[in-house]
Parts: C-alpha cells; structure tokens; sequence
C-alpha cells in the first residue's frame, strides 16, 4: 500500500489539501463554499474537533496517518508534544522537512504535463519543535506506545489493510478522560482495504457509522459529530469533493 503514496504527483496534491489555501485551490467556476478552502482540511480537523478545555498545559498527543504534517503542526498549539507517524516515506520526508525549515517546495498539476511551484509553510507562530515525525504502520503500532490526551487519525481507517486492527489499539493509546479524534469519508475500496475487513459498508444492515460506533461503546464516548466537506485538487479543471464524518470521543 505504501508504494501509492509514493508518488510525485500525490505529494503535490497533499501538500495542496494540507497548505494550500485560496489561490492555490480554487478554480474560479469552481462550486463549493469558500470555507471549505478558508482553511485546509487537516487544520480543520483539529480546530472543530479537538476541544481545548479538556486538555491540560502539558498534554501529548498522537497522530496516526499524519501525511505531510498540517493537522500534527495544528496539534502543536495546544500540545506539548506531538508524535506523527505515517507508512508514506515521501510524506514523512516532507513532514520532516516542513518542520525543520518551516516550508516545503511543491508542484501544483495545471493540466497534462504541466505544472507550477508553490510553497507550502507552516504559520511562523507554532512552535515546530514540538513535534516528532516517523515512519509506522498504523496497523502495528509498538504495544509501548502511549498513553495520550489526544490520538488523531484522520481520514485513515478506510486507507488500511486492517481497520480492526488500528481500532482495537485506541484504548491504550488514548488516556482516560482524553480525546480520540477521528475523520473519515468511509470510501470503502478493496485496492486499500480487502471487503472482508471492512467496517460496515457491505450491507444496509451495517452502515459504517454505526459500526465504528459499535467498536467504540464501552470504551468511549462520543462528544462531537461534524462534517467536514475536504478538497482534493488533481489539477486545474479537476477536483474530489468529499465529506468526511468528524467525531470526537472522551476515554472512559
């Protein structure tokens, strides 16, 4: 699976989806709201679903599937410390990257062959320091790890070979009275995910949203329900318009 996240042209268009503001994204016909690109997806993320006044001035937080760093740099306004991993090589050098020099050099697809530079920059006032980029599996996460006030993992349980698998970690990892923060557009697709372990979505019988429900009572509960309508720019005249279901939920 890492080898599709590989790619120049994903690069491109993630660190579009997670810096990119205005100029970068909109096509000027293009018809969705503006405050689905007033501010980039990951950071919306954290800003409608993290809620500040459950943390305390030394809260840690972990993010799984981080990509190129936006949301784990936005966790890093209310958090002392911020682990993010992602299985992408490519993302997590651009991560790394991001943080050490606070922007990035990217290539936006206009059409064809065709592209145009811009940058990508983290804003000068959060702290870079805070974080620590690295390359893991989300669905083999070190049994040392955690616990944190906060776990994240946006729009990644449909992306892994074994959902379960990432599922059943988050209550170690997730500190009693914390935040586990979770997006996803449920875009079931046996290329990532063999049908066999996906988590609802087979029959009407079995929504998805009831059954990451399901695998979370008793452990969690649920605080927040969003949605987030997220952009994926494929180049000038093409784009994926998805909405991502947001929920927060407190450790028991």
């Amino acid at each position: 699976m890492a080898s599709l996240y590989e790619s120049p042209k994903l690069l491109g268009e993630y660190l579009l989806l997670h810096y990119g503001g205005e100029r970068e994204l909109r096509h000027e016909a293009l018809p969705v709201d503006r405050a689905i690109t007033d501010a980039p997806f990951p950071v919306r993320c954290v800003r409608e679903l993290l809620d500040p006044s459950l943390l305390t001035p030394d809260a840690t937080a972990f993010e799984a599937g981080c990509s190129v760093g936006a949301s784990a740099f936005e966790l890093a306004r209310t958090c002392l410390r911020v682990e993010a991993s992602d299985y992408s090589d490519s993302f997590i050098r651009a991560a790394k990257r991001l943080q050490l020099e606070g922007s990035h050099h990217g290539e936006r697809l206009l059409e064809g062959g065709i592209t145009e530079a811009f940058q990508a920059n983290v804003p000068a006032e959060i702290d870079r320091s805070r974080i620590s980029f690295s390359v893991q599996d989300a669905t083999a996460l070190p049994a040392a790890m955690g616990p944190y006030d906060v776990v994240l993992a946006a729009n990644l349980i449909c992306r892994l070979p074994d959902p379960e698998a990432f599922l059943s970690r988050l209550p170690g990892l997730v500190k009693q009275g914390g935040q586990l923060l979770l997006t996803t557009p449920f875009t079931w697709l046996e290329e990532y995910t063999p049908k066999a372990n996906w988590i609802g979505g087979v029959d009407s019988d079995r929504r998805s949203e009831a059954e990451l429900t399901r695998r979370l009572d008793g452990m969690f509960r649920l605080h927040r329900r969003v949605e987030l309508p997220f952009l994926i720019r494929e180049h000038a005249r093409k784009y994926q318009l998805g909405i991502a279901l947001g929920t927060t939920w407190v450790r028991l």
